[in-house]
């Protein structure tokens, strides 16, 4: 949902009437999904590999790219 159609709805519309609550639910409800969203992706990055400090060969460097 494009948050920014669902803003201009939320803050043309009355906050006292039914569609001004609607409106706000409903942009309430998209950012929370956006938040989900952003989440899940940040928690699907990949750990770096921790570097040994006894290794001889690499264990200096580190090749995670």
């Amino acid at each position: 949902m494009d948050i920014s159609r669902a803003a201009s709805a939320a803050s043309n519309a009355s906050l006292g009437s039914v569609q001004g609550q609607a409106s706000l639910m409903v942009l309430k409800k998209a950012i929370a999904l956006q938040e989900s969203n952003a989440l899940q992706l940040v928690n699907a990055i990949p750990q770096a590999p921790r570097i040994d400090p006894a290794a001889t060969v690499g264990g200096r460097i580190n090749t995670f790219a």
